[in-house]
């Protein structure tokens, strides 16, 4: 049986453009905590650190799906070139900012205008789905995408702190800046695998947002970024609670580790069971591995059952975006992408706040529960939607606004 990954990759310009997409796509996790990192030892201040963070991070989550629209109505390379290079001037005005001590209101500046950044995971995969749609190999490609999305959120926020820390505390911001510039130059250079415009060049379609798939999805998601947030969150509290704060990333390392293999594998395989029906399974499984969490009480059952929760999450992801590519035209499925990246990225930051909040008043392991009724909440999502998820094929071509 012939690798399902060496297939992929054997497309002309595949591991061309997957390889360039990897890096540029690094600043999603590096930016944020780069951020934090830098402005936590250059001015003192947490507050201010994680204020400019979440300026940065909440209007690229609203900019991002407009900018995804918009490439899908002019193509990548005319989008991705002005925007991104909109948000390298930012960020290399904010680390000026930050190292020469210009007045606080220019980091907010800085930080909101580098919200420019596009999600190249979104590029990426539309580019997946020119070269394989239709075929089991997107299945393969998506895949591949998603163990590549755990791999960036392992190693991202790791490298980015651990630069800022060993060498300068801008040092972390400058690496994602310099990642972010030469991967996007690498990526856009390859017009061979650019995605067609669909339809006619600059007429506006209807917002991939209004389908009843889309929303269905990005909601969904959103709970399941919840549960990255509050698993992790809950982690770095239980370890303190069992005095090795030290294990914490050792943990949630683990935490990603499950979802990165099973993701490869089920990547692997050719499942005949329908899209819809392989996300209500996720998130079943999802659901069910969330609840021996509760039951951890040392960090070495910890490890096991974080372990244990996080194989669904790649099957979850791997399917919901093959949903996303069946139920939305080729016209706008950038920005359906997108819009599932978004919601991730806000269930991630409501599931932090929520999650902590419960850990300062009820313990480390009272965090869990959150864990668990956004998992449940995911799931009955997904029930009820079975219908409009289940579909009738590729819809038709949206009309024009």
């Amino acid at each position: 049986m012939a690798n399902p990954y060496r297939v992929i990759f054997s497309a002309p310009g595949a591991a061309g453009f997957a390889s360039a997409g990897f890096v540029a796509r690094l600043p999603i996790a590096m930016a944020p905590i780069g951020i934090v990192t830098m402005l936590a030892q250059t001015h003192g201040a947490y507050w201010l650190a994680g204020a400019v963070a979440a300026v940065f991070t909440l209007t690229n989550a609203l900019a991002a799906p407009q900018i995804s629209r918009l490439v899908d109505r002019f193509g990548q390379s005319r989008l991705l070139i002005p925007t991104a290079a909109v948000a390298v001037l930012a960020f290399i005005g904010l680390i000026l900012a930050t190292h020469q001590r210009w007045p606080v209101w220019t980091l907010f500046v800085f930080a909101f205008l580098a919200a420019a950044m596009p999600s190249i995971p979104a590029m990426v995969r539309a580019r997946w789905t020119e070269l394989f749609r239709d075929r089991p190999e997107l299945n393969t490609a998506f895949a591949f995408e998603s163990a590549a999305d755990e791999l960036v959120y392992i190693a991202g926020a790791s490298l980015s702190v651990g630069l800022s820390v060993a060498l300068f505390p801008e040092a972390g911001l400058v690496a994602s800046t310099l990642a972010l510039a030469l991967g996007m130059t690498a990526f856009v250079v390859q017009r061979g695998t650019e995605p067609p415009v669909r339809g006619s060049e600059g007429v506006a379609h209807r917002s991939a947002i209004t389908r009843r798939p889309v929303q269905i999805i990005t909601l969904a998601l959103i709970f399941v970024g919840a549960i990255f947030a509050t698993a992790e969150v809950s982690t770095v509290a239980l370890t303190r609670e069992l005095n090795q704060p030290g294990a914490a990333s050792l943990v949630i390392g683990v935490y990603a580790l499950g979802s990165f293999a099973v993701g490869l594998i089920i990547g692997a395989l050719n499942l005949k069971a329908p899209l819809h029906r392989q996300l209500l399974a996720a998130l079943g499984v999802l659901l069910l591995t969330s609840v021996p969490l509760l039951l951890a009480d040392s960090v070495w059952l910890l490890a096991a059952t974080i372990f244990l929760s996080g194989v669904a999450i790649s099957p979850t992801f791997i399917t919901a975006f093959g949903l996303i590519e069946r139920r939305v035209p080729a016209e706008v499925l950038t920005e359906g992408v997108t819009w599932v990246m978004t919601g991730i990225g806000i269930g991630m930051a409501l599931g932090a706040f929520v999650s902590g909040s419960i850990v300062d008043l009820y313990g480390a392991r009272a965090g869990f529960w959150v864990t668990i009724a956004a998992a449940t909440t995911a799931l009955s999502i997904v029930i009820l939607g079975q219908s409009a998820l289940a579909g009738g094929g590729r819809p038709a071509p949206a009309p024009a606004e």
